[in-house]
């Protein structure tokens, strides 16, 4: 009788263990899919209201050199990001919403946004509340919430749809270096 109950918890026990994985996984792709969601276009027309989800760099915009080249960084030495879904010279922004939280504008009270080493046009587009939302080549400017210290790039090439930019304002689809290398 005893050898038939260790057999029950074994059985039990290797059940359990196979579904971990795949419950993993399902709350993996489960959160992946809230980010994305918010980093789909709203279904109204507009950027970003208020202040709300900008970066406060006072617009002022730089290169800085990282694994991934010479890229632009924000006031405040963040990476700036450009997101597919945004078209150039439309004068909006398609990222609102949650997805404004997660990729703050880059943004300036400014006439002219401050630069140095951009060899690409820059310019604005209007916001609510009288902020201007910092573009290059007519592209909306965004930093990503993940991104936690100057020069981290872990919103590179996110959902396959934001991508650092270089200095010329051309999008970098080289992915970026990860400290998991394992080594």
């Amino acid at each position: 009788m005893l050898f038939g109950l260790h057999a029950t918890r074994s059985a039990a026990a290797r059940s359990t263990a196979a579904r971990r994985p795949a419950a993993l996984a399902l709350t993996v792709l489960a959160l992946a899919a809230l980010v994305l969601t918010g980093c789909a276009p709203a279904a109204t027309s507009g950027g970003p209201s208020g202040s709300d989800g900008s970066s406060g760099s006072g617009g002022a915009i730089h290169t800085a050199s990282n694994a991934l080249g010479d890229i632009v960084v924000d006031g405040k030495g963040m990476t700036a990001y450009v997101f597919d879904n945004d078209v150039a010279d439309s004068g909006s922004s398609s990222c609102s919403g949650a997805c404004a939280s997660q990729w703050p504008a880059i943004t300036t009270t400014a006439a002219s946004p401050a630069v140095e080493g951009i060899t690409g046009k820059v310019g604005t587009i209007a916001l609510a509340g009288g902020a201007k939302q910092v573009t290059i080549n007519g592209l909306p400017l965004y930093t990503y919430a993940g991104d936690t210290a100057p020069g981290d790039t872990t919103g590179q090439g996110f959902g396959g749809i934001w991508w650092v930019i270089d200095a010329s304002g051309k999008k970098i689809t080289t992915p970026a270096a990860t400290d998991n290398s394992g080594y």
